[in-house]
């Protein structure tokens, strides 16, 4: 054997012993809320944009939807994280279940009120006629029923129909900002919306909730995904949305342009990313202070037990020190 030959063969095995392959991409699912829309915007977008891959996430997003139980699916190991719900967590800590909110992305829930254009302020609403669905009887009507004293009797239904409220301009209903309003305008009909959360309701809004045992395990995996998602929900709401209104397309045919660019545009009027302790510490960020509120409002209305242990249903370290400026 020549010894040119030799010298190359010698290389070659020597670069394979000193060069080890690329290291696998950490796998997380993430279920979603409901189907796939702006307001879920910033994880689409991480994921387009390729924040989650930079940071070695191998990230499948999930569409969740009426029918889909994102707790019992989390524990039961399908999803390693939802987005969640600071009520929903909170009462499964009440049960015993090893759930815990690491983030958030909205500062401010995004439930809220549409009325017909006569009524001014969220106050104003003792002499109409209120549509509820079940789940908000146990969740914010009773935040509403404290805060201005409107009563059951006022209760009727809400079948997710608008066409009771357009009948009747006596009618207010529960909506989300970029749903109900936009229908409303694509039948001519002028609104208002009042957000819950800029009256004090004091959930966070579609936070970020794993198990103990994923923390406990994969707390770099976490440290990761919050961050990189928190990156994800700036650049959709800041810069150009495309990418993730392209995945949240192929997730949801039915959600059209129009409809995302709403939400898009109502999201950031409300400053629900960078608004309230955003501004200042960061988005993502969560303090004990609105974590209380959300439980003393929760044992206030008996909707959870006086003895639980709130401060299980959450963390913060893996939002303090991001500190991710607006």
């Amino acid at each position: 054997m020549s010894p040119f030959r030799f010298a190359f063969l010698a290389a070659t095995a020597a670069a394979s012993i000193t060069i080890s392959p690329a290291q696998a991409a950490d796998k997380v699912t993430l279920l979603s809320s409901w189907y796939a829309q702006a307001e879920h915007g910033g994880f689409y977008q991480a994921k387009a944009t390729g924040l989650y891959e930079k940071d070695n996430l191998d990230v499948t997003i999930k569409m969740g939807g009426p029918q889909v139980n994102g707790m019992q699916l989390l524990l039961g190991g399908d999803a390693d994280i939802i987005m969640g719900y600071d009520f929903q967590v909170l009462s499964s800590i009440a049960k015993g279940l090893p759930v815990i909110t690491v983030g958030t992305s909205f500062q401010k829930d995004l439930q809220g009120m549409m009325t017909h254009a006569d009524v001014k302020d969220l106050g104003d609403l003792k002499d109409k006629t209120i549509l509820i669905a079940s789940s908000g009887r146990t969740s914010w009507w009773p935040w509403v029923h404290q805060r201005f004293g409107y009563t059951d009797a006022q209760l009727q239904p809400y079948t997710f129909n608008l066409q009771p409220f357009f009948a009747d301009n006596n009618v207010a209903q529960q909506a989300y900002p970029s749903s109900e309003p936009f229908q409303a305008i694509g039948k001519n009909v002028p609104v208002n919306f009042f957000l819950f959360a800029d009256y004090g309701y004091p959930p966070y809004g579609t936070t970020m909730v794993t198990t103990t045992k994923f923390v406990s395990e994969h707390p770099d995996v976490v440290r990761r995904f919050v961050k990189d998602s928190l990156e994800g929900w700036k650049s959709y709401l800041k810069d150009d949305p495309s990418p993730g209104n392209k995945l949240i397309k192929a997730d949801n045919p039915n959600m059209s342009d129009a409809q995302i660019a709403f939400g898009i545009k109502r999201m950031n009027e409300l400053q629900v990313v960078d608004g309230g302790d955003a501004k200042t510490m960061g988005i993502g960020i969560m303090t004990e202070a609105r974590w209380k509120a959300t439980d003393d409002l929760m044992v206030s209305s008996g909707l959870l037990p006086k003895e639980t242990d709130w401060k299980k249903a959450y963390t913060t370290d893996f939002v303090k020190d991001l500190k991710i400026a607006w």
